[in-house]
């Protein structure tokens, strides 16, 4: 019996040291959560690319790079290599940071930020890609 007691004793010390450091951590106010997309067929990422090239069109945009911050400290870029590609970045929020490289053709990409503190970082190489992301900060 006395063996079990020891046990029992060890056990409730070593979970009490484990979950000391978690109780007092001061809770964190910020955090993110991002959704990439990228399609596994050809047609899929056909129709993400028509979808884009839409969106972009319903928004005056015809191809190349497209930026839209509404906010404030927000950073953007996108740098392409071949033709008829298109980038699209829009970030609502503020503290956002997007960086999109497209190299190849007819490639297309959109970045889609709200709320605060989010980052993207995202390349493509290679002809005929699409994709997305989509990101929330808090």
């Amino acid at each position: 019996m006395n063996r079990q007691i020891a046990k029992l004793i060890q056990a409730t010390a070593l979970a009490a040291v484990i979950g000391l450091p978690l109780v007092a951590a001061p809770a964190e106010a910020g955090g993110s959560i991002g959704f990439y997309y990228a399609p596994r067929t050809a047609r899929d990422a056909r129709v993400l690319d028509l979808g884009l090239r839409a969106y972009s069109a319903y928004n005056g945009l015809r191809s190349g790079a497209h930026i839209r911050q509404l906010g404030r400290n927000n950073l953007a870029g996108i740098g392409q290599d071949g033709a008829g590609n298109l980038g699209v970045i829009r970030q609502q929020g503020s503290g956002h940071s997007a960086v999109l490289r497209q190299d190849g053709n007819d490639d297309s990409y959109g970045i889609f930020q709200f709320g605060r503190n989010t980052d993207a970082n995202v390349a493509q190489a290679g002809d005929r890609q699409s994709g997305a992301a989509l990101l929330f900060g808090w």
